[in-house]
């Protein structure tokens, strides 16, 4: 892989992919909506000699095949907000795979865990049945489908699945997200979910590390694979860690059903959130021996380091 083009370049994973990249020297393209951004995230790189940018509109093929046509493997990391996702999950993969197909590209698609539904097996494998009950589960099961749909005759498509995340690039857009942002600026806290259950969450430097070395081997593509954490840990200790860095101890409330539904009420993106909350009791844990038999170890940035180093870089942001 000598270039390759970030879609969603300045969202949490689209930036932890393009550092990720930058520093084993690959030449890369952060592609995205917002001039502003894409200057602001040149910027804060130094004006890198090999990162150039593209504005562009995930949603238009055409734009899409103008901006990757150099490139060799396309990383889309573009995330539709969370209350659209029914609505533009599948337009946004019809458009990326299009761009792909028509010049047949390698494209790594990043994504989550919905379709896996409620895990059967303490540890869920790729190979795991994906019987989505929810919404967004299922409209996630039909992308999938479409990634790999016998359409695309010239396109080469992986799909890497990440549990929950957090890292120095995340954001809102995560479920801790919310909670990091909230800590590290020394206020009052949410949590969704309950504060007890053990959960998977996955560093997201490490994730990039994992999408990259797959995105480099021929053989990883036309399958799923999963991006698993460094373990798990329940929320309350990973909460004490990130108020230690922070030096704050505020409250952190969590959010169960009845308390998301009232806030849903005024905030259409909490009320989506309330038909994923049985991954909060009954967690989906991700198995890496795949990940493992084919590139070999799998990075584990140790909790008290990962959230150390978050908790720094959202503190230099505020």
């Amino acid at each position: 892989m000598k270039k390759a083009i970030v879609l969603g370049a300045t969202g949490g994973t689209g930036l932890a992919i393009l550092h990720e990249l930058l520093n084993r020297g690959i030449e890369t393209i952060a592609f995205g909506r917002s001039s502003d951004k894409l200057q602001q995230l040149q910027a804060s790189l130094g004006q890198p000699k090999h990162l150039s940018v593209y504005k562009g509109d995930v949603f238009d093929p055409y734009q899409v095949s103008a901006a990757v046509k150099d490139a060799d493997v396309i990383f889309q990391c573009a995330a539709v907000p969370y209350h659209e996702m029914e609505a533009r999950q599948l337009p946004l993969g019809e458009s990326v795979m299009e761009a792909a197909n028509r010049l047949g590209k390698k494209i790594v698609i990043i994504d989550g865990i919905y379709p896996y539904g409620k895990a059967l097996t303490p540890l869920v494998n790729e190979e795991h049945p994906k019987n989505p009950h929810t919404r967004k589960g299922k409209v996630k099961l039909e992308f999938e489908k479409l990634i790999f749909s016998s359409r695309w005759e010239h396109a080469r498509p992986m799909i890497a699945r990440l549990p929950d995340y957090y890292g120095p690039t995340a954001n809102k857009s995560s479920y801790l997200g919310l909670t990091m942002e909230a800590v590290a600026a020394g206020k009052p806290a949410i949590f969704i979910g309950g504060l007890n259950v053990p959960r998977e969450y996955v560093y997201l430097p490490d994730a990039a590390v994992m999408i990259v070395e797959l995105a480099s081997r021929e053989e990883a593509y036309g399958q799923n694979w999963n991006i698993p954490g460094a373990g798990v840990i329940s929320s309350k200790k990973l909460v004490q860690i990130a108020q230690k860095e922070s030096g704050k101890i505020k409250l952190v409330f969590p959010l169960r059903k009845t308390a998301l539904r009232l806030i849903g009420l005024f905030n259409p993106v909490i009320r989506e959130i309330v038909e994923m909350l049985y991954l909060t009791q009954t967690p989906v844990v991700l198995d890496g021996s795949k990940y493992e038999r084919v590139v070999g170890a799998i990075p584990k940035t140790p909790f008290e380091t990962g959230i150390k180093d978050t908790i720094l870089a959202l503190k230099k942001r505020q």
